[in-house]
């Protein structure tokens, strides 16, 4: 196994990713040019997917989010279940099939699988999609296999941990696009219907030309687990993966990826470079930090500021605001004139009784797979992992740049050899160091 994380040598080319080329996001469209739906690239948003040939799922990773997305892939529309279920601890499995019973499903014995290479006999197994739910760490190798297999896949973010894992999903994106398979991904806000009626309205000139913009995701602390003393060293951090960096990425990656993605999205483009910084105060497992603070710029006088905090008793708040030429908005379901008044709102459902509300009529969870199962149904082919692959990697350049305290390009970070974690995988003690990154201390090289 690969000894330690090292980032001194982080920003190494790579043949790889010269081979990839810069990757980019169209423009936003200008004010004069009013962009259909289907021009924007927005999801079809059904209340249901369309009736059609039966598609079985195979999860991959059956934690508390993968148990979430497979019945949510089951809620999707008729004739959708499950097939196989693979994680590396039995427990899970067993945990996942049970609540299926629930829901009068029940996944045979030989098609539930356990280990680290339990994700291929899912791959070999008859199952059309693949759920991919494990630690972000691994989601690279599971999506290349499932392309390989012939699957159509459901990502849940993060895509990558690294910017060898981001090249991984890009160039695998691109070969499920060579064989017609659909790719979405766990980016719910691009499913949510306040959200992408907001962006049609800025796609097509609401607030003018976007010029900067802020995003935050400020919480508690999140779940971690004590290491019991049966556990080796594997084991401890597979199941209190949410605290180290090579099987999360982060928090920035965990969570903050979704105001990081919106910003993306709203702006148009991804960053040209980022400064940023951050520390660890309070956490008490793994090697992550408590909180980030990241300038990114998106050239030309563009920016956005973006900060993310778990700290218990600390003021909290999740959301973005993007500011243009003509107004500004909060990307969900408000955009406003330069004076504050309010130019247009989203309107909500209202419950049984006639009353207004603040909630979408289908979870976003939800019309996530029902865009999945729709394309499948339907030929109309979707692929989003190459612009969450993008997304994905923004949150990776604010990571670097304040775990180095020093400003680091898109091209050096998109050409970087930074690979975290083990080359090999066993339930053992392991020989590796986590050591909390202390800015400054990284050469650029």
């Amino acid at each position: 196994m690969k000894k330690n994380i090292d980032r001194r040598n982080f920003l190494q080319k790579t043949a790889v990713a010269g081979a990839l080329g810069v990757i980019g996001i169209n423009a936003l469209t200008s004010c004069g040019d009013k962009k259909s739906r289907e021009e924007l690239g927005l999801p079809p948003l059904l209340d249901r997917a369309p009736n059609g040939k039966p598609l079985k799922a195979g999860l991959i990773g059956c934690g508390h989010r993968g148990t979430g997305a497979l019945l949510n892939f089951i809620s999707a529309g008729k004739g959708c279940t499950v097939g196989a279920l693979a994680d590396v601890f039995p427990d899970k499995v067993k945990h996942v099939n049970d609540r299926l019973k629930k829901y009068k499903l029940d996944v045979p014995e030989d098609k539930c699988f356990v280990g680290f290479d339990a994700y291929k006999k899912v791959m070999e197994s008859d199952v059309d999609v693949v759920i991919l739910a494990t630690p972000p760490h691994f989601r690279p190798a599971h999506f290349k296999a499932a392309v390989k297999a012939k699957k159509h896949s459901f990502l849940e973010k993060p895509v990558a941990v690294d910017p060898v894992g981001v090249r991984s999903v890009i160039a695998s994106g691109r070969k499920a696009k060579t064989l017609g398979l659909n790719v979405v991904t766990g980016t719910q806000r691009r499913h949510q219907r306040d959200y992408v009626a907001t962006y049609e309205q800025v796609a097509n000139g609401a607030i003018g030309k976007p010029l900067a913009a802020k995003a935050y995701w400020n919480q508690e602390h999140v779940w971690f687990r004590k290491r019991k003393p049966e556990w080796n060293d594997m084991q401890y951090m597979l199941r209190n993966w949410n605290n180290f960096s090579w099987l999360s990425g982060d928090h920035i990656l965990d969570t903050h990826i979704h105001n990081i993605d919106i910003v993306n999205w709203f702006m148009g483009a991804h960053p040209v470079s980022a400064m940023g910084y951050g520390g660890r105060h309070r956490r008490v497992t793994g090697n992550q930090w408590d909180f980030f603070s990241i300038d990114f710029d998106y050239g030309n006088g563009r920016f956005s500021h973006s900060m993310s905090r778990q700290i218990d008793n600390c003021s909290n708040g999740v959301g973005e605001l993007v500011m243009g030429t003509e107004g500004y908005t909060n990307c969900k379901n408000t955009i406003y004139n330069l004076d504050g008044s309010v130019k247009w709102k989203y309107e909500y459902p209202k419950d049984k009784d006639g009353n207004p509300t603040d909630r979408v009529k289908i979870p976003p969870y939800i019309q996530e797979h029902i865009h999945l199962v729709t394309a499948i149904r339907t030929n109309e082919y979707v692929n989003e992992a190459e612009r969450t692959a993008i997304s994905n990697l923004t949150a990776i350049l604010g990571r670097e740049s304040a775990y180095t305290g020093k400003k680091i390009t898109w091209d050096e970070i998109m050409n970087s050899d930074l690979k975290l974690g083990p080359d090999s995988y066993d339930l053992t003690d392991v020989d590796m160091e986590f050591p909390t990154p202390i800015p400054g201390t990284a050469i650029k090289e």
